[in-house]
């Protein structure tokens, strides 16, 4: 599949939280983000 970009704005506070999980995970911001979106898929909206 191809890929697409996607860019967002996010608060100094939430980058800083994304950078520390990145580094204490070892996986890039990128990934997070990807899994993340994966995990929307097996939730219920509320």
């Amino acid at each position: 599949m191809p890929e697409k970009q996607l860019h967002i704005r996010v608060t100094e506070s939430e980058m800083k939280i994304l950078e520390r999980y990145a580094k204490r995970t070892q996986r890039t911001k990128s990934d997070i983000v990807r899994e993340f979106i994966r995990s929307l898929k097996e939730r219920k909206p509320s």
